[in-house]
């Protein structure tokens, strides 16, 4: 690893961490009522809004009550959603008369946007129309994100209050999350963004000629726009050629400031951040990978000072940082070695000889303005974070470089994590991680002062259990699929990794994919999309459980046997228990893609 790619990295973690302090206490402030500044602009707006649909925000909700808003709002923007997909053609802010998207595809888009999942089984400029994209998609990204941070607001609630049978408002909390953090942030990275270079307009597409005209072969697609297969299952294609290129503009800057903010990924273009529209610049590239793990380092502090004790949020933010700075540095350094095959091929010469270099390590599917380093930075924050952002093509990296994103994602999305649900859920393994502890020396485990009994632990297995449940069964299920074999553009090793890539990142909520997966057909677009829903929300209801739960008892006084919390004792036992009980489930599974793929390569 260069002294050039320390310094990058170095740069990224002083600016996320020196950030995260004064956000995560303005948050806090935020969620407890107090004055947090932008009070007096918009406040009004706050209050029009309770009173336009009719809510009581000062009226507080147990547990059941949070859980039952959280889940029809939810359901609601799904059904919304998908209707707004499938009349889009009949809507206006249309300029290129895009078609209604097909029921599957509709139906997991609407899902996937949600559950704050973002995976995307299409080309944005060639789908979804400017109206789609604003009004159902961004909004979305908005809600989705508010929605997670709403339930953290509720776990730590009831972890900080004693005796109490309330968890605050759901409505209020979403409310808030938007107004106050979500909004302010996204327009100030939008103007950022526009000034970079990143368009935002209202008009259609453009057209340039090209100097010489260009024969392809151009994908045959049925109706609704799914690609026809040959008997062989293969994608079918007929000759075309080319005159003119078509450039997709539009509204782009809006919706990637709050797709990175609110960690979903979710891009304008299909190719995302390694787009030039999506991401014009040198400080573009930096804004964007800062925004993605912002929010949720600075959730750590509003954590922190919500409990009455700050050092708690910066135990598990330590924690975060920990894993995160060790698998980036395996990432770097996989993607530096590059590939031993070309060497043995001959083909790792220095230009002079004539022969194709491959001294700047493993090129592939990496944009040449951003390099390695930054490549696998961004690769890392968005899978430790649930984002799924790309500036850089995942499924060209080396095994072991494409492996870490993958673990990332089945740690559970809780290194960062996302909004909201990467703390909630870092929290239920701290609570595990008490657990453990209390078995060793024979104690009832403590976490702030609120004794763990088995309802908490069975809701935190339930936390920890059903993703990788839901990863690994569909994965087995797209196996013996034909039509989901079929959508694997690389049979054997590395198809597989592609398969149980797409699977942990539905089941976690990620979003990014291995793109060498054709994965617009219908096993991927319903299972993934009972598979994002019930990553999301089978998990945030048992932490609300947990939350009520923990809300109704009492402070236990600290004693000789309480374990600390906020010691390096506690971050080492928090980060062992994550890489242990969170990837164990995977050895199998990732010992037949990623660590059995750099076996083959390197001829083992």
């Amino acid at each position: 690893m260069t002294a050039n790619t320390l310094a990058r990295i170095a740069l990224y973690l002083v600016v996320l961490l020196g950030l995260a302090w004064p956000l995560g206490a303005y948050m806090a402030r935020v969620y407890t009522d107090r004055p947090c500044g932008l009070d007096r602009i918009l406040g009004p707006v706050e209050r029009l809004i309770y009173r336009v649909c009719g809510l009581d925000a000062t009226r507080e909700m147990d547990w059941k009550a949070y859980a039952v808003s959280l889940l029809a709002f939810s359901g609601f923007s799904i059904v919304l959603l998908y209707l707004q997909q499938r009349l889009q053609a009949f809507l206006p802010l249309n300029p290129d008369g895009l078609a209604a998207v097909a029921p599957d595809l509709a139906l997991n888009t609407a899902v996937s946007f949600s559950t704050n999942t973002n995976w995307q089984a299409y080309g944005g400029e060639t789908t979804m129309s400017y109206l789609t994209q604003m009004l159902g998609l961004t909004s979305h990204n908005f809600l989705s994100a508010a929605a997670g941070m709403a339930v953290l607001a509720a776990l730590v609630r009831g972890l900080s209050r004693r005796e109490a049978h309330t968890l605050g408002n759901f409505w209020k909390d979403l409310t808030r999350s938007t107004l106050y953090v979500l909004l302010p942030l996204s327009v100030a990275l939008s103007l950022a963004l526009v000034w970079q270079g990143m368009p935002q307009t209202f008009k259609g597409a453009a057209t340039a000629a090209l100097l010489e005209p260009t024969s392809y072969d151009s994908p045959v697609k049925d109706a609704s726009g799914a690609p026809v297969l040959d008997a062989a299952g293969k994608p079918k294609t007929e000759p075309a050629t080319a005159t003119e290129q078509v450039i997709a503009r539009g509204p782009v800057a809006s919706q990637v400031a709050i797709k990175q903010l609110g960690t979903n990924g979710g891009g304008f273009f299909n190719v995302n951040s390694a787009h030039p529209f999506e991401n014009p610049t040198p400080l573009s590239n930096f804004l964007e990978m800062l925004a993605i793990l912002l929010l949720p380092a600075a959730l750590c502090v509003t954590f922190g000072l919500m409990v009455g004790d700050r050092r708690q949020g910066l135990a598990v933010l330590a924690a975060m940082t920990v894993i995160f700075v060790v698998l980036l540095g395996a990432c770097v350094v996989s993607e530096q070695a590059g590939n031993p095959g070309l060497a043995a091929a001959g083909l790792d010469q220095a230009p002079a000889e004539g022969r194709l270099a491959q001294a700047g390590g493993n090129m592939e599917g990496k944009e040449v303005r951003y390099g390695i380093a930054d490549s696998a930075l961004w690769a890392t924050a968005t899978t430790a974070a649930s984002n799924g952002s790309v500036n850089s093509m995942h499924d060209s990296y080396t095994p072991l470089g494409g492996l870490v994103p993958m673990l990332l994602m089945q740690l559970g999305e809780v290194v960062f994590g996302g909004v909201g649900s990467g703390l909630y859920g870092m929290l239920v393994f701290a609570v595990v991680a008490v657990f453990v502890a209390g078995l060793m020396v024979g104690r009832t485990p403590e976490y702030l002062g609120k004794k763990i009994e088995p309802f908490e632990m069975k809701m935190a297995s339930l936390v920890i259990l059903i993703p990788p449940f839901l990863v690994l069964v569909a994965t087995a299920g797209a196996v013996l699929a034909p039509g989901a074999r079929a959508a694997v553009a690389n049979p054997g090793i590395h198809g597989f990794s592609e398969l149980l890539y797409a699977f942990s990142s539905m089941g976690n909520n990620n979003g990014s994919a291995f793109a060498g997966l054709s994965a617009n057909a219908p096993y991927f677009n319903l299972v993934g999309a009972a598979c994002m829903f019930l990553g999301r929300f089978w998990l945030a209801v048992p932490v609300l459980a947990m939350a009520g739960s923990l809300g109704a008892k009492r402070i236990v006084p600290q004693g000789a046997g309480t374990l600390p919390t906020h010691t390096p004792l506690f971050v080492g036992l928090l980060v062992a228990v994550v890489l242990v009980v969170g990837a164990l489930t995977f050895i199998p599974a990732l010992a037949l893609g990623p660590v059995a793929e750099h076996l083959a390569m390197i001829g083992r």
